[in-house]
C-alpha cells in the first residue's frame, strides 16, 4: 500500500532512541519517553493561501525531524506505527555536518 498525506500533512516514522545510557544502564520500555525525533515518509502537496495559490512544503521525504512531544496522531499503515501531523508541528530539520573544506 502507498500512503499520500494530503493538503500540509506529513507522514513520519520515530526513530528509536538508544536504550542504553552513556553510563551502560539499561532503560526499560515502562521508563522510555516516546522519541521526538522522527524521519519524514511522506509528505503532502502543501497548503494553499488565502488566494488559493499553492503554498510548497518546506520538509520532503528522507529529512530527519524534530517534533513536539504531543504532536500528530499515531496511525498503522501495512502494520507499522507512524505518526501524521501537520508541517507547522516540525520544530526543525536536522542536516548532516558537511567537512570544512581547506582554503587553498
Amino acid at each position: 500500500m502507498h500512503f499520500r498525506p494530503l493538503h500540509d500533512r506529513v507522514l513520519v516514522k520515530r526513530i528509536s532512541e538508544e536504550e542504553k545510557t552513556s553510563g551502560g544502564i539499561i532503560i526499560p520500555d515502562t521508563a522510555k519517553e516516546k522519541p521526538s525525533e522522527g524521519e519524514v515518509i511522506a509528505v503532502g502537496p502543501g497548503g494553499r493561501d488565502e488566494d488559493g495559490k499553492r503554498i510548497d512544503m518546506d520538509v520532503k521525504s528522507g529529512d530527519r525531524i524534530l517534533f513536539g512531544k504531543w504532536s500528530g496522531t499515531e496511525v498503522k499503515v501495512d502494520g507499522e506505527d507512524y505518526l501524521i501531523m501537520k508541517e507547522s508541528d516540525i520544530m526543525g530539520v536536522i542536516e548532516k555536518k558537511s567537512a570544512k573544506k581547506k582554503a587553498a
